[in-house]
């Protein structure tokens, strides 16, 4: 789950400004449970994309 659409019970502002001490303290949480937290879904796509490409280059050649 990314937190950039996570909203602070708190301070009711979203998780990813950190704005109080809970976002902060979530926005750290989330980061060291699961790396990958902090990525877009646009940049999840394009790893994916390159990563398929990879794949087919490495099939193209093998053939």
């Amino acid at each position: 789950m990314t937190y950039d659409r996570l909203v602070c019970a708190n301070c009711a502002a979203p998780v990813s400004e950190g704005r109080c001490p809970v976002c902060r303290a979530n926005r750290e949480r989330l980061q060291q449970e699961n790396p990958l937290a902090g990525l877009t879904p646009m940049t999840l796509i394009a790893l994916l994309a390159v990563l398929i490409t990879a794949v087919a280059l490495l099939a193209h050649q093998t053939a």
